[in-house]
């Protein structure tokens, strides 16, 4: 099953002082075993481009859709048997004691 895993920032970090677990060995220890197909860091919200369209206009604005401290840093697609197994490969990624992540399963569309 496929996950998308959403890296983000938490206005709650751990607090925990022992060694945090090193992104590159992670980003490589999955991408050897192929549970992690896709990933990257996103750039800052300052350059980001909202879009919408509403009754017929399009409204395109500066900036992230919502204000909030928490944002969304980056990303990564997994694959992974279950749910159980995507937590266990999040929970070894460095932001999920810094940050935190979001996981969601993709949906297959019809067609």
């Amino acid at each position: 099953m496929k996950y998308m895993m959403f890296v983000c920032s938490d206005t709650e970090p751990d607090t925990d002082t022992s060694d945090k677990p090193d992104i590159e060995r992670w980003v490589s220890e999955n991408n050897a075993n192929g549970r992690r197909l896709d990933g990257s860091v996103l750039a800052p919200t300052s350059v980001s481009t909202t879009v919408r369209v509403r009754n017929g206009r399009l409204l395109v604005s500066d900036g992230p859709f919502t204000e909030s401290k928490e944002v969304i840093l980056g990303y990564d697609l997994l694959e992974c048997a279950d749910l159980d197994e995507a937590i266990e490969v999040a929970r070894a990624h460095p932001m999920s004691r810094e940050g935190r992540l979001e996981l969601r399963p993709l949906v297959d569309l019809p067609g």
